[in-house]
């Protein structure tokens, strides 16, 4: 039988050891879950929606305990791993007060004599693959919604966030829910692509959601396809945050920092790119990399992490980027890689090219606002976008000529439960939060009663 055990990055010590699911649980936990999908999508949506109350209570309840475990299995500040359980709180405050109307039936005027309308169906039992870099927030942004529509969910978390999975799936039955409303599988990491495709292939599973890497998203896309079911899919980002020459440079080059290093860079909406109008080029870059030097950041959640960062970074370098501050792992216990700046990249370094994730900021510079827009959209990704202009029309016209799920201008990127949060291109596809969110996982009904008053 196989172990998984899960390791505090921020020592390389060992925490603990979890029995991994052999086939026939697995079959176990797909039947529960199934069997638990029907009676959750008879329950009236308002006593769907008091559980979600109960939820946002509990999560509260438990904020200390499960900050711990947050940054004991994923390495985070306590503080960041303290706001992701009140996001998660609010979010499911958010779809408790909001559900009923976001999925109410909504009638279409087809003319006299008949009566048409619209519903919005649970599917069934949905699939989540989900990864380690926000354990809690990741799980609940995508379950609080798809809960609240009656579906039920079969949970795969990362194997290196196992106690988190198993404090989610307790939380929930705490929560209220009723058994099987959520269920964790505990997968060791070599057996997931087989153990993935044969649950995304059951008959009893209704569509797949997962947010994780391009290669991982190819398969389950794949794997998907081939059994024609509903798949929505979050997967990489290289967002570009642009200073244009009218921005207020003290102040974008502190949100540079904050949207580049949170949760030490390892989030796919983290600013990735830094592309610089000439004229504020030299002082946003001198104001990045002192507030970048006086950082003292979280550790990388796995050691292969780092690694494949710190190739990366050396790629750059010999591509021509110029290493402004750090390029170097961390000596001592714990997968720690020091705050890094590369500047003069662009197409064709590495840094600029392919998604960083972890403590590294690249950046670009050209002369007017179309080459600022052409290096924005030379990616293949296309998650966020971040503007910094004194003139918000000047920014929106920038945008206009950058493919993305999203644009902030003067802010950071970030989701909110209150719009719908996803990307373009090779960042996936499909939207999570707001009534986009919670309508994915739902059978979009027409009803049509013709002879009916």
């Amino acid at each position: 039988m196989s172990t998984i055990t899960t390791v505090n990055p921020a020592t390389g010590a060992n925490l603990a050891d979890y029995k991994a699911f052999t086939p026939s649980e697995v079959d176990s936990a797909i039947a529960a879950t199934r069997s638990a999908a029907d009676v959750w999508a008879a329950t009236p949506l308002p006593r769907r929606l008091a559980h979600l109350r109960v939820l946002a209570g509990e999560l509260r309840a438990s904020r200390d305990s499960l900050a711990a475990l947050i940054t004991a299995e994923m390495g985070k500040p306590v503080e960041e791993a303290l706001g992701e359980v009140e996001k998660s709180a609010v979010t499911a405050e958010h779809y408790a007060a909001h559900a009923e109307r976001i999925l109410a039936d909504e009638p279409v005027d087809v003319g006299p004599g008949t009566r048409a309308w619209i519903r919005y169906e649970p599917l069934g039992v949905v699939f989540a693959v989900m990864p380690w870099n926000f354990p809690l927030w990741q799980v609940m942004r995508f379950a609080v919604p798809t809960l609240a529509a009656g579906n039920t969910v079969l949970l795969k978390h990362s194997p290196n966030v196992t106690g988190s999975a198993l404090a989610i799936q307790d939380l929930l039955a705490r929560a209220g829910f009723p058994p099987g409303a959520l269920t964790t599988l505990v997968v060791a990491e070599p057996d997931v692509p087989a153990v993935s495709e044969r649950i995304i292939a059951d008959d009893r599973v209704a569509a797949v959601t997962l947010t994780g890497s391009n290669r991982a998203g190819a398969a389950v896309g794949a794997a998907a396809g081939r059994a024609v079911k509903k798949t929505v899919l979050e997967l990489g980002g290289s967002d570009p945050f642009i200073v244009l020459d009218d921005a207020d440079v003290e102040a974008a080059a502190a949100a540079a920092v904050r949207a580049r290093f949170t949760n030490a860079g390892q989030s796919c909406v983290c600013a990735k790119r830094f592309l610089l109008h000439d004229a504020i080029a030299d002082e946003f870059t001198a104001r990045f990399v002192d507030l970048a030097r006086e950082l003292a950041i979280g550790p990388l959640a796995r050691a292969d992490l780092r690694d494949q960062l710190h190739v990366q970074v050396e790629k750059s370098i010999g591509q021509g980027a110029t290493l402004l501050l750090g390029g170097n792992p961390v000596d001592g216990p714990g997968y720690f890689y020091e705050p890094t700046v590369l500047a003069g990249t662009g197409p064709g370094v590495t840094a600029f090219d392919e998604e960083t994730f972890g403590p590294v900021a690249a950046l670009a510079t050209a002369a007017d606002d179309a080459g600022l827009a052409k290096l924005a959209d030379a990616s293949e990704y296309g998650l966020g976008v971040s503007i910094w202009t004194s003139d918000p029309d000047r920014a929106l016209r920038l945008a206009g000529a950058v493919t993305s799920g999203a644009v902030f201008v003067n802010a950071i990127v970030a989701s909110d439960p209150r719009l719908p949060f996803g990307g373009t291109k090779r960042s996936g596809h499909g939207r999570e939060l707001a009534a986009a969110g919670i309508r994915e996982f739902t059978t979009v009904r027409t009803y049509w009663l013709s002879g009916s008053v």
